[in-house]
C-alpha cells in the first residue's frame, strides 16, 4: 500500500455531470470546478461548454481522460495526488467509471491509499431504470452489449434466466441489432424500454415487448440510448404431490430426517412446510 488517505496523499473527486439539461447539474459541481487542483475531463471541448454554461472558471490544470489515453494518464494523475492535489474527474455524462473513463484512476487509488469521493448526481441507468414501468425493487446493468453479433447473442443467453431487470446502454445505429437479438435470446414478448434523449429536449420512452420495440427501431434511433428490459419469471414452484412426496423419500433415503427432508423440500418448492408435511403423512 501507498500512502495513508489521512497523511499528505490528496483526493479524487468523482463529478457527475448533466446527462441532457445543464440545470440539473449538482449543485457541488461548480465549487468542485473551481477548486480543483487538477480537473481530468474525458472531452476538454465539452468540459469548456459545461464551463461557460454554468458560469463557472476552472482554477486548476486541465487535462484530457479518455478511453484513449486512460491506461497512460492513470499514472501521473496518481503521483499528484499522492502529493497532495485535489483532482476532480469529469466525463461527458452522467458518473465517471460507469461505462466511462474512471475505473483504473479510482483502483490505482485504492491501491495506493489515496481517498475517493463523488458528487452524486445525474445517472442515465437510474432515470431510465426509474421511467420505463418495469420492476425497480431489484436491478442490474449491464453496461453496452458486444458490437460482434456472435458475442452479443452469446452474452443475452447468459441473462436469458436472470431474474432481475436489466439496464444496457446501446449506441443509436446498433439499438434496432440489439433489440432483435434480445428478442430472440429472452422472448419476443419479454417487456422493455427504450430510453432516448433522457431529460433532453427530445426525451422519448418507448415501452412495449421486444419485438416490438426492434421494429420501431428499424425506422432510426437517434440520441443517446438507454434499454430496460423486465427480468425472466421465476419458475414456477412444483407443486405436484407424487412429486413433493418423492424428493422427501430421496432425501429420506440419502440419511436426512424426515422432519429436515420435509423442511427443504418445502423450501425448495416454495411451500408452506405442513402442506409437505401433510401429503407425506397421507401417503
Amino acid at each position: 500500500m501507498g500512502a495513508d488517505a489521512g497523511g499528505a496523499a490528496g483526493l479524487l473527486v468523482l463529478a457527475a455531470t448533466p446527462i441532457g439539461r445543464v440545470e440539473d447539474a449538482p449543485p457541488r459541481l461548480a465549487a468542485e470546478l473551481a477548486g480543483a487542483d487538477v480537473v481530468a475531463a474525458e472531452d476538454t471541448r465539452r468540459l469548456r461548454r459545461l464551463t461557460t454554461d454554468l458560469g463557472v472558471e476552472v482554477g486548476g490544470r486541465v487535462v484530457s481522460y479518455f478511453e484513449g489515453n486512460e491506461s497512460a494518464r492513470t499514472p501521473a494523475l496518481l503521483e499528484e495526488l499522492l502529493g497532495g492535489a485535489r483532482v476532480l474527474l469529469v466525463t461527458d455524462a452522467g458518473m465517471p467509471s460507469v461505462s466511462d473513463p474512471g475505473y483504473r484512476l479510482v483502483a490505482a487509488c485504492v491501491e495506493a491509499g489515496v481517498a475517493v469521493t463523488a458528487v452524486p448526481g445525474p445517472s442515465a441507468v437510474l432515470t431510465a431504470l426509474a421511467v420505463s414501468g418495469l420492476p425497480v425493487d431489484r436491478f442490474c446493468f449491464e453496461g453496452f452489449l458486444p458490437r460482434k453479433a456472435g458475442e452479443r447473442s452469446r452474452r443475452l443467453a447468459g441473462l436469458a434466466a436472470e431474474e432481475r431487470t436489466m439496464v444496457f446502454f446501446e449506441a443509436p445505429h446498433r439499438t434496432q441489432a440489439a433489440l432483435e437479438a434480445m428478442a430472440e435470446a429472452l422472448g419476443a414478448d419479454r417487456p422493455g424500454a427504450v430510453c432516448r434523449e433522457l431529460t433532453k429536449t427530445h426525451e422519448e420512452v418507448r415501452r412495449g415487448p421486444l419485438a416490438e420495440l426492434a421494429a420501431w427501431a428499424g425506422d432510426g434511433v437517434r440520441g443517446e440510448v438507454t434499454i430496460v428490459v423486465a427480468g425472466a419469471q421465476p419458475p414456477a414452484p412444483e407443486t405436484d404431490p407424487d412429486a413433493l412426496r418423492a424428493r422427501v423419500a430421496e432425501r429420506e433415503e440419502s440419511g436426512m430426517s424426515r422432519k429436515d427432508a420435509i423442511a427443504e423440500v418445502a423450501r425448495a418448492a416454495g411451500v408452506p412446510k405442513r402442506e409437505v408435511y401433510d401429503l407425506v403423512h397421507r401417503s
